[in-house]
């Protein structure tokens, strides 16, 4: 039986600007767990990011309350939810974040560095998972000698290096070409376990399409689509 991963219960966000609240999310409720792919979907500014932020624990609602593995994480410290991050939840970005003076295998080592892991055994891992994605002759490339797949593809290594639970992708494919974008959509697929969860949060119809159901934001309200 699948666990659950992450709960939303009554989450709402609100911004204010020049004296005017925008009420971004409204009473989300909302339960994913292992072994699910799932899609967010919706127009420009309707929250999808927003939601993803508050999901990584990076964002803290107006109201409402996050669990992750059960645990509620509204009251939690900073310290609380970046060793959940460090280990339980990794992100990949449209602009991928590569560090520029590391190679690709240092890029992917690091979070393993930063969990305590030696440095001969960060590397094995790293090289492993860098030969799963395609890239074991691109591991001493910088991301400036790499083309924008390949930077998506060790980003994508990066976020698995730690074994999470749960994986958040925000338009993880947004400025690739089609064949690219498939290209990485695949190993999305690839990498589905029933131990882990995969959110992301795309423009593109047919890559939404092929997530096991759809979320889709619309005036602050979330509906799930098959």
């Amino acid at each position: 039986m699948n666990k659950q991963i992450i709960k939303l219960s009554k989450i709402s966000k609100k911004f204010i600007k020049n004296n005017n609240t925008l009420n971004v999310l409204k009473n989300i409720n909302l339960a994913i767990n292992s072994g699910e792919l799932v899609s967010i979907t919706g127009p420009s500014g309707s929250g999808k990011s927003t939601l993803l932020h508050i999901i990584a624990l990076l964002d803290q609602p107006t109201s409402g309350e996050v669990f992750f593995k059960n645990k509620s994480f509204s009251k939690s410290n900073d310290e609380e939810k970046d060793l959940v991050r460090k280990k339980g939840i990794s992100i990949i970005y449209q602009h991928n974040n590569l560090l520029s003076d590391f190679t690709a295998l240092e890029n992917v080592m690091i979070p393993l560095l930063n969990n305590g892991f030696s440095w001969s055994e960060s590397k094995q891992e790293s090289m492993k998972l860098l030969n799963s994605v395609n890239l074991s002759k691109r591991i001493n490339h910088f991301p400036n000698e790499l083309s924008g797949g390949e930077q998506q593809r060790v980003a994508v290594a990066r976020a698995l290096i730690t074994k999470p639970d749960l994986i958040l992708a925000d338009e993880p494919t947004g400025s690739l070409d089609r064949k690219t974008a498939n290209e990485i959509f695949s190993l999305f697929l690839k990498i589905k376990t029933k131990n882990r969860a995969i959110i992301y949060a795309t423009h593109n119809r047919e890559l939404s399409n092929r997530a096991d159901y759809k979320l889709n934001i619309l005036d602050g309200n979330i509906s799930r689509k098959k």
